[in-house]
C-alpha cells in the first residue's frame, strides 16, 4: 500500500511539473514573437514614412516606394538648367546639391570592393542589409527634409549616379536622367570657370578629357544596365535647342503632367513654390538666364591642336555617345525659334538678375595680362604680388617708402590715399592722364625714392645739398606740372 501512495504521488507531480512546463514554454513563445515582432519594426525604418507637412497644410508622404527624379551626369553637364526647369513645375521640387549624399554613396561602394572591411562589418553585425536600411533612410531624410515638400521630390548631386544601379535596388521605384554633353564643351567649362574636381587636372585638357571619359562612361553603362523604361539620357544640346520638345519627352518618362512653366524657369526664381538657386553654385549666374545658347560653342578655338588630334584616342565616348570627335565645329541642330529670340535677348542683356538668391553670388574671375611696361612681370609674384594695381600692389609701393609721407606736398600725399582706396578721383586721374594704374604707381614710387636720395644726402657741403635740393624742387614741379595738365584735360580745372 505504501509503494502505490508513493507512485501516485510521483504520478501527480509528475503531470503537474510537466502541465507548468508546458505553460511556461507556450509563455516563452508568446514573449519571443512579441519581442521579434517589436525587434521587426525598430529594425526596418525603411517601411516608415516621413510625414510632412507645407505652408498650406497639405500633407505630403514620402516613402522607399515612392518615385523619387535623379538627375546626374558629369558636371557642368547642364544638370542645374535641368534641375531648375523641372524645379519650376508646380508638383516637382528638386532644390539645390545636398553635396552629402555622393560622398555617403562613395563611402559605401568602398565598403564593398574592400573585402577585409566588409568582412569586419559582418563580424560586427553590420550587414548589407543593415546598411541599406541605413541608407535608404538617410538618403529619404536629406532629400525629404532640405527643401519644401511636394508631390514628387527629385535629387540633383552630379556624381549621384556613378552609384544608380545601387539607388535603383535601394529605391525600386525611382526614375534616372543622366545629363550628356558634349566632353570638349563639359571641360572648356570646368577649366574656365575653375570647377574643382577631385582628381581633374584644370591645366590639362588632356587630363580632363581622360576623366570626363571615365566618369560618363561608369554613369552610361549603370543607366544602361538600368534599362530606358527607368533611366534616360537627356542630351544637353537637344534641350537647349528643342527644350519644349525635350521637355515633353522628359516628362512623359517621369509620368508628370505637363505644365508650361518648364519652358520659363528663369521667371520662378526665388519665388515660393517656384526654383530656389544659391549664388555659390557655380551654374546659378548662367541658369538665371532663359534657356539659350550662348555656352554650345564656347570651347571652339581653346583647346590645343595636339589634343583635338587625339581625341577619339582620349575620349572615346564621344563618338559611343553619337558626338563627332573631329567636327570642330560640330553641329548640332538647329535652335527652336523660342531659343533664339532667347539668346537675342541674353546678348542684349534683357534679363533680371534675381534679388532673392541664396548666399553670395560666385562671380568668375577674369584673368587680364599685366599691361605695366615699367616692371618685369616675373618679379611681381616673387614679391607676393599679382598686379600692381591691387591693393597688395599698392601696400608694397608704400612699405618700399617708409618716409614718403614725409616728404609729399600735402596735395600729392591726399592724391595718394586717394590712390590707396581706388577711389573715383584716382581713376578720372588715370584717364587723363591716359596711364594705366601700374604705370602711375611705379612712377609715383620712382619719384618718392628719388626725391629721399635727394632730400637726404650725406653730404655736408652746401653745394651739394642746394644742388640736390633744386633737383628735388624740379622733380617736385615735373609731377605737379602733370598732374595739373591731367585734372585740366579731365576739366576739373577750369
Amino acid at each position: 500500500m505504501r509503494v502505490t501512495m508513493r507512485r501516485v504521488l510521483l504520478a501527480v507531480g509528475s503531470v503537474v511539473a510537466l502541465v507548468v512546463t508546458l505553460h511556461l514554454g507556450q509563455q516563452v513563445l508568446e514573449c519571443q514573437q512579441v519581442l521579434n515582432k517589436r525587434r521587426h519594426r525598430l529594425m526596418r525604418p525603411e517601411n516608415e514614412e516621413l510625414v510632412m507637412m507645407d505652408s498650406n497644410h497639405v500633407e505630403y508622404r514620402y516613402s522607399k516606394e515612392m518615385p523619387l527624379i535623379f538627375i546626374g551626369g558629369v558636371p557642368r553637364s547642364g544638370t542645374t538648367l535641368m534641375r531648375a526647369m523641372l524645379d519650376a513645375h508646380p508638383e516637382v521640387r528638386c532644390g539645390e546639391e545636398t553635396r552629402i549624399i555622393p560622398r555617403v554613396l562613395a563611402m559605401r561602394q568602398a565598403w564593398s570592393k574592400s573585402g577585409r572591411e566588409k568582412m569586419r562589418l559582418d563580424e560586427a553585425g553590420v550587414t548589407d542589409q543593415v546598411l541599406d536600411a541605413a541608407m535608404q533612410a538617410f538618403i529619404l531624410e536629406v532629400i525629404a527634409k532640405h527643401g519644401e515638400p511636394a508631390r514628387y521630390l527629385c535629387n540633383k548631386d552630379p556624381f549621384t549616379l556613378k552609384s544608380s544601379v545601387y539607388l535603383s535596388r535601394l529605391f525600386p521605384n525611382s526614375k534616372f536622367l543622366l545629363m550628356v554633353r558634349d566632353g570638349r564643351a563639359s571641360v572648356h567649362s570646368m577649366i574656365t570657370r575653375k570647377v574643382t574636381i577631385a582628381g581633374f587636372d584644370l591645366n590639362s585638357y588632356r587630363d580632363c578629357l581622360t576623366k570626363w571619359n571615365k566618369a560618363i562612361e561608369v554613369m552610361y553603362s549603370q543607366c544602361l544596365e538600368i534599362g530606358r523604361s527607368r533611366c534616360l539620357p537627356v542630351y544637353y544640346e537637344q534641350l537647349v535647342l528643342h527644350p519644349e520638345q525635350s521637355m515633353h519627352a522628359i516628362m512623359k518618362f517621369l509620368d508628370i503632367s505637363w505644365s508650361d512653366a518648364v519652358l520659363h524657369h528663369e521667371e520662378l526664381i526665388g519665388k515660393p513654390g517656384g526654383v530656389s538657386l544659391s549664388k555659390i553654385e557655380r551654374s546659378t549666374d548662367q541658369v538665371i538666364k532663359p534657356v539659350n545658347m550662348e555656352a554650345l560653342s564656347k570651347w571652339i578655338g581653346h583647346i590645343p591642336g595636339d589634343v583635338l588630334q587625339d581625341m577619339a584616342h582620349i575620349a572615346p565616348m564621344l563618338a559611343r555617345l553619337g558626338y563627332d570627335p573631329y567636327a570642330n565645329p560640330p553641329h548640332y541642330g538647329h535652335p527652336d525659334p523660342l531659343v533664339v529670340n532667347n539668346t537675342h535677348r541674353v546678348l542684349k542683356g534683357e534679363y533680371k538678375t534675381p534679388a532673392n538668391l541664396k548666399g553670395h553670388l560666385q562671380v568668375r574671375p577674369v584673368s587680364q595680362p599685366s599691361t605695366s611696361p615699367w616692371l618685369p612681370g616675373p618679379l611681381l609674384p616673387l614679391m607676393g604680388v599679382r598686379r600692381l594695381g591691387s591693393p597688395a600692389g599698392v601696400s608694397l609701393l608704400v612699405l618700399l617708402c617708409p618716409s614718403c609721407c614725409a616728404l609729399l606736398h600735402p596735395p600729392s600725399f591726399i592724391l595718394t590715399s586717394c590712390l590707396s582706396h581706388k577711389s573715383r578721383w584716382c581713376s578720372v586721374l588715370l584717364r587723363a592722364c591716359s596711364f594705366t594704374r601700374q604705370r602711375f604707381l611705379f612712377c609715383s614710387c620712382v619719384w618718392v625714392i628719388a626725391v629721399q636720395l635727394c632730400t637726404h644726402s650725406s653730404d655736408s657741403s652746401s653745394s651739394f645739398s642746394l644742388r640736390h635740393f633744386h633737383l628735388a624742387s624740379v622733380l617736385k614741379l615735373i609731377f605737379f606740372i602733370v598732374l595739373g595738365l591731367a585734372m585740366f584735360r579731365e576739366g576739373m580745372l577750369i
